[in-house]
């Protein structure tokens, strides 16, 4: 009985940027666990290559490009599919990007894309979805969050700032819509082999310091995260609510 909790047979999930490392791997947990998923980027060919890698694996999988920046086409993508295909009842608000460069030299375009990629995403796709849970009466939010919720690092402070924002905005999500059936959480993953990260996974000597510094002694897998996204996805989270979990080796924990 216990394990029916976490079964997803019958939802629908959409993932925002998950043709590839961490949204992939979340939105092939999410499949496993018995959801149907919704594959987004702004890349046609990348998510319909990512699809067809999902279906071969027997996972039920739709794509919906667009670009999760831009308010006016996320509301007429999510209102357009929710009317000619159907609920979406679980959110992964995934899409995200990063820059490297000390503070003070730090471009401002580049700090105005970190801005509308890492936190304006997760209002714009977030508010429309959530219209249409908000009228069903339930709904689960999951925004990807990182250790940099909780931490700073050299040469990454807007980064910082974005997913910081990202867990505030998660809590003001649940207090604002968890009176109408919504569960809306934050999942921070530490340092997970990724696209995103692939220069650290390459620089032997970060790869050392950070073995040094998590108590788990290593990079994480992005397969470690889909247990929380399940969780989090599922009846099993029902009275969890504007936390995030931080899926991190213990970095957070530690000094």
């Amino acid at each position: 009985m216990s394990l029916q909790l976490f079964d997803l047979t019958g939802k629908r999930a959409l993932i925002t940027g998950s043709s590839q490392g961490i949204g992939f791997a979340l939105a092939r947990g999410l499949a496993a666990a018995g959801a149907s998923v919704v594959l987004n980027g702004r890349d046609s060919a990348k998510l319909d290559a990512a699809a067809e890698t999902l279906r071969g694996e027997g996972a039920t999988v739709e794509t919906l490009a667009f670009d999760a920046t831009d308010h006016v086409a996320v509301r007429a993508a999510v209102d357009g599919f929710e009317a000619e295909t159907g609920a979406i009842d679980i959110l992964v608000n995934n899409a995200g990007m990063q820059h490297r460069t000390p503070l003070e030299e730090f471009p401002a375009d580049a700090f105005e894309r970190l801005l509308q990629t890492n936190i304006a995403s997760v209002f714009h796709v977030g508010q429309a979805v959530a219209r249409h849970m908000i009228g069903r009466g339930a709904g689960k939010i999951v925004n990807i969050c990182s250790v940099q919720t909780a931490l700073a690092r050299p040469g990454i402070a807007p980064y910082t700032a974005t997913k910081g924002a990202v867990a505030n905005l998660t809590k003001g999500m649940a207090t604002d819509w968890a009176k109408h059936g919504l569960q809306c959480n934050g999942l921070a993953p530490g340092y997970f082999e990724t696209p995103l990260n692939q220069a650290l996974v390459d620089d032997p000597k970060f790869t050392e310091w950070l073995s040094n510094r998590t108590p788990a002694g290593r990079w994480g897998k992005v397969e470690e995260l889909v247990g929380t996204c399940i969780f989090l996805s599922s009846d099993a989270s029902s009275f969890v609510n504007g936390t995030t979990v931080f899926v991190d080796g213990g970095i957070t924990a530690s000094l």
